[in-house]
């Protein structure tokens, strides 16, 4: 399993992402990797941690969260693997609820995004985004061997 953290998606990637079948609220996994220090295009700031410039970011997305519908389930340090196995662990995980694929989408390119997200940039060397929805009732579930 190619296992890759990036910190934008590709135009293609994106478009595909949000292009996808409309089926409601779904919880978004975020598995962060920071910085050692945070890296601002202005130097400034230099000398926090690339988690502390998240922390600013994360501040204000909340706001934006749950100005289009959203909510912050939980954010929490990494702190062991019990199975399986990566090259490196990520720093933290988050879990973020949207009320639709169209709210992600519209809340990712508005203005109060745009001003925050040279935060994101600063602290974050790298992060997966997994989408998940939630289990039907009466819904088949293959488990695992």
């Amino acid at each position: 399993m190619l296992v890759t953290n990036a910190v934008q998606p590709g135009g293609e990637q994106a478009k595909a992402f949000f292009s996808g079948p409309e089926d409601g609220r779904f919880v978004m996994v975020n598995l962060l990797k920071f910085k050692p220090f945070a890296e601002y295009p202005d130097g400034s700031d230099a000398h926090i941690t690339g988690a502390e410039a998240y922390a600013r970011y994360t501040v204000e997305v909340r706001k934006l969260l749950a100005s289009y519908g959203g909510r912050s389930l939980y954010a929490g340090a990494v702190t062991g693997i019990l199975l399986g196995e990566v090259g490196e662990l990520w720093d933290m995980i988050a879990l973020a609820e949207y009320p639709s694929l169209a709210a992600m989408s519209e809340m990712m390119r508005c203005p109060g995004m745009q001003a925050i997200s040279h935060h994101r940039h600063a602290g974050l060397a790298g992060q997966l985004n997994i989408r998940t929805r939630p289990h039907v009732r009466n819904e088949v579930v293959a488990e695992a061997p």
